[in-house]
């Protein structure tokens, strides 16, 4: 269905599989495609043959004949304001809507940011980079196609398999000079870690300890202005940092970036405390990619860095404390979404800035802060506006055997969340499992928890787990800025959120309707019994 919207939507001519997989969801829809001229497979031969269905080298060979004279008036005639490839964004709600980005947009935006973020032309330094996320993501195509192209990089393709548990075999080969990894990729890292360290020896534990406390105080004064590296810190670095950093691959990596998705300051400060600034940048698909970004010299920790140069930021209907939409303006603004002109004008608007439907401030500085989603605000009965997120990755950092967390309230007495635990995951289907993470069973060993299976948690209603999870959300609880946004009750789900079952998008985002309508039977629960305060039930607690 999806494979058909999007080819429908954009008149797909030619459309390009990997494998006969891939091909069978093409012939399956190939009747409702007026438009589709031929099919083309390149990983692997052909196991069937069709009209206008060709293999890659067949594909080729079509072109053998066309003089390069008509090749040329082609590439002649484009204009810089033209559609040069289409985006379509992830649809947290309603259908994925084509992004149309110009030549203009990428050739302009890949220079901008190639100069903010300080990569090296070729004829100096040659940077290298490492492609494993997915293509038809704008974070993909512009840290793997155009700002390679521009800048002249070199690109190393990660196995199929990366995000399943390659990658870092892959960066240790390369030892790239620049990486971008999603949050979710720079967590696992960041668990791998903590679980090898904590099966070391005493005194290697302290000597790690010792150095990640200087690490990190010294990078944060270093992120304030003051440049004096402290003996301790050079130290710390021959006997701990440079070892780390060679073990993951990341060694020669000048710029370690993180974006399309919300991190934890928790993870920041974890690599910051081994010499690994992790950078934040914030864009979206419609602003060609990034639109601010952090550098190793100029950064916030949780902010998402200062303007791109040539690119404007304004906040738009600010509230006291500064807090409004953030809008872009600048050349790398979108044409406008795909035959879908009402939206196009709900996105940009007479003046044309660009509405992100994020909320965010700007510091006197010109950091920028996302505070949360418009569209994501929880607004209670009471009439109390609760941004989801801080909470979630509250609850995610006071309990590490927790995965996802969501907050659910709107329009309720009180807020609530779902709850899911750290799971292994189908290495074919990206599947979620019932058995549990060695991280996560390392955990519950702590507790004084026999538990292996997520299951056999949620059965039992394990002692040891389930006064951990409350813990820790009394600890969050303790922080809320109002009792409106204390977390009343929670209840752990039988499986984790993944792409595979449509609770993610494919950058990791949650995609909160779909959430909503799946477990709309748990949220229920949560409020059939409001005014009869009890025990716990149901594996619930007041």
């Amino acid at each position: 269905e999806a494979c058909h919207y999007i080819a429908e939507n954009c008149s797909a001519n030619v459309v390009i599989v990997e494998n006969h997989k891939q091909l069978q969801k093409i012939l399956e829809i190939q009747h409702k495609l007026p438009d589709l001229k031929a099919i083309v497979q390149y990983g692997e031969a052909l196991k069937e043959k069709r009209p206008n269905l060709y293999y890659w080298s067949e594909f080729m060979e079509l072109g053998r004949d066309v003089p390069d004279t008509q090749l040329h008036e082609i590439i002649k005639s484009q204009k810089p304001n033209q559609c040069c490839t289409l985006i379509y964004t992830s649809g947290t709600t309603g259908q994925p809507k084509g992004v149309m980005l110009s030549h203009d947009n990428l050739t302009w935006m890949a220079m901008a940011a190639g100069c903010s973020l300080l990569l090296a032309n070729a004829d100096t330094k040659q940077e290298l980079v490492v492609s494993y996320l997915p293509l038809s993501h704008v974070a993909a195509q512009m840290t793997d196609i155009w700002l390679p192209m521009i800048h002249g990089a070199q690109v190393f393709f990660a196995q199929p398999d990366a995000l399943k548990g390659t990658l870092v075999e892959t960066l240790r080969e390369v030892r790239p000079t620049c990486f971008l990894g999603v949050p979710r990729v720079w967590e696992k890292m960041e668990e791998r870690m903590k679980s090898i360290g904590a099966k070391c020896s005493a005194f290697q534990r302290k000597v790690a300890t010792w150095a990640k406390e200087i690490g990190l105080q010294t990078n944060l004064d270093r992120m304030n202005g003051y440049y004096d590296i402290p003996m301790n810190f050079h130290i710390a670095k021959h006997l701990v940092y440079k070892k780390v950093q060679k073990a993951i691959g990341l060694d020669r990596c000048t710029k370690c970036y993180t974006g399309a998705a919300p991190i934890s300051r928790e993870t920041l400060e974890f690599f910051l405390s081994l010499d690994i600034p992790v950078l934040e940048l914030y864009g979206m698909s419609e602003s060609t990619g990034p639109h601010t970004a952090s550098t190793p010299r100029m950064f916030r920790l949780t902010s998402c860095g200062r303007s791109i140069s040539g690119c404007k930021t304004r906040i738009h209907n600010a509230d006291q404390h500064g807090v409004g939409e953030v809008c872009f303006s600048g050349r790398h603004v979108f044409m406008g979404y795909l035959n879908m002109e009402d939206k196009t004008k709900e996105a940009i608007d007479e003046e044309g800035w660009l509405h992100s439907g994020d909320l965010g401030k700007l510091d006197a500085h010109g950091f920028l802060y996302i505070t949360g989603r418009i569209k994501e605000l929880i607004i209670t009965a009471g009439g109390e506006n609760i941004p989801p997120v801080p909470i979630e990755d509250a609850v995610k950092a006071a309990v590490p055997i927790v995965s996802n967390a969501m907050l659910v309230g709107d329009k309720a007495k009180f807020i609530a969340m779902l709850l899911t635990l750290k799971c292994n995951v189908n290495e074919d289907t990206g599947e979620p499992r019932d058995d549990l993470t060695p991280e996560a069973i390392e955990y519950c060993q702590r507790l004084g928890s026999k538990a292996t299976k997520v299951s056999e948690i949620i059965r039992s209603k394990d002692k040891e787990v389930y006064a951990a999870i409350q813990n820790g959300i009394e600890a969050v609880n303790e922080k809320a800025i109002s009792n409106a946004q204390k977390i009343q009750k929670w209840t752990l789900l039988e499986k984790d959120f993944s792409i595979f079952s449509g609770e993610l998008g494919p950058t990791m985002k949650l995609k909160r309707p779909v959430v909503l309508e799946k477990y709309k039977e748990h949220i229920a629960q949560f409020y059939a019994d409001v005014d009869r305060p009890g025990p716990e039930r149901n594996g619930l607690r007041q």
